[in-house]
């Protein structure tokens, strides 16, 4: 059986082949062009797919459906994007314009919510019951998985715990609220910070790493953090903090087995989550004297919205 999944980033777009087993057999991607009408980019997807199977000797009828993973809240029942505040989308139906281009079946979830579906089906989620994905990139998403089975609240639209409020009267965040947890805890929140602090302290080693890395990202923080950086060391603490202070709300609520940890700020791996754990256990009601959460990287990571969202239609 062959299904396609279609990630939808705020930078990217991406999608696939992907097979029974969670393999990712061809893919394609390309830039976000936010100029263009999300009639226009819709119509790309299309087309992306069309050439896709065209390129790699598929046939439409090899296709059991195509699956859609995309950010901000998504009505799942109807198949629309009802807000991206990262795409400046509103009420997009995505399913029936999909569906009239390719004549496949769509369906269409939150992007965070085909991440965790990867990794219930196929990644470090197989060994939970239950368990919380946060995914920490462009902004912060979540999805829940309850007794092996992806929950994603009234017409879909639940899950949302990087909306959920961390500061009263905080940072602006991009769906218009002040001080959601994707103020201060998502890959664009840490990299304004990196850039602020750099700014601060032009004798900062960070100088150093966004030359050699290329740009200035998340990774920049980490690296000079585990070579002593001081400025870098106070920016970590601060994220972990903003991080940590979100996840314990979410244990406290769900006391689910474990959470997983996907995105670009992810990819920092133990150092982030040694710190995390560290901080969690020291909370009355969070670690130090309620059952444990396993705090854990994400197995599949970079491919996981494609596969989570071609496995849609493998539930």
């Amino acid at each position: 059986m062959f299904y396609i999944g279609v990630d939808i980033g705020g930078t990217s777009f991406k999608g696939g082949i992907v097979n029974s087993d969670g393999k990712l057999l061809f893919s394609f991607k390309f830039p976000v062009n936010k100029n263009n009408k999300p009639e226009e980019t819709i119509n790309q997807i299309v087309n992306a797919i069309k050439q896709l199977l065209k390129d790699n000797n598929f046939r439409k009828e090899d296709i059991v459906g195509v699956g859609i993973g995309a950010p901000g809240m998504v009505d799942s029942v109807n198949g629309v994007i009802t807000f991206a505040g990262n795409l400046n989308w509103y009420d997009l139906p995505v399913k029936k314009l999909l569906e009239e281009g390719l004549n496949l079946p769509v369906r269409v979830t939150n992007d965070a919510n085909a991440a965790a579906l990867a990794e219930a089906k196929f990644g470090a989620g197989r060994k939970y019951n239950s368990f919380l994905m946060v995914t920490l990139g462009t902004g912060v998403g979540s999805g829940i998985v309850i007794n092996g089975k992806l929950y994603e609240g009234n017409f879909g639209k639940g899950a949302e715990f990087g909306h959920s409020l961390l500061v009263m009267n905080g940072r602006e965040c991009g769906c218009g609220r002040k001080g959601c947890l994707e103020a201060y805890a998502s890959a664009t929140a840490l990299t304004k910070d990196i850039e602020k602090m750099m700014n601060m302290h032009p004798d900062s080693i960070m100088w150093d790493i966004s030359k050699e890395h290329g740009l200035i990202d998340a990774k920049v923080a980490f690296i000079a953090a585990q070579r002593g950086d001081k400025y870098a060391l106070d920016l970590v603490d601060a994220y972990v903090s903003h991080l940590s202070e979100g996840l314990l709300s979410y244990f406290n609520t769900f006391r689910p087995e474990a959470v997983i940890l996907s995105g670009g700020v992810a990819e920092a791996g133990e150092y982030l989550i040694s710190k995390i754990k560290d901080y969690c256990q020291k909370q009355l009601y969070g670690l130090k004297f309620a059952p444990p959460v396993d705090i854990v990287k994400a197995a599949i990571g970079y491919d996981s919205g494609k596969i989570g969202a071609a496995a849609l239609f493998m539930e």
